[in-house]
């Protein structure tokens, strides 16, 4: 699915209005928290979900201290 977006000023930030398809795809309703991260293609859009994004957290910063490690354990 590819959507053209325009950017919209919201008060003093500027919001993105999403149509009801890409919700649909999200499986996302009004309120809910969306999730942007960056990936090696560009930026990725999810459905958030507050205990996976703190649990992520955990993880990356876990990754980074123990990188070598887990190469290793890879092997």
């Amino acid at each position: 699915m590819t959507l053209e977006l325009k950017l919209r000023k919201v008060g003093n930030s500027v919001g993105l209005v999403l149509p009801k398809e890409a919700l649909a795809h999200l499986k996302a309703e009004e309120g809910d928290t969306v999730t942007l991260t960056e990936a090696q293609d560009g930026l990725r859009l999810t459905a958030g979900n507050p205990e996976f994004t703190k649990s992520m957290a955990v993880f990356e910063s876990l990754n980074r201290r123990y990188r070598n490690a887990l190469r290793e354990l890879a092997k």
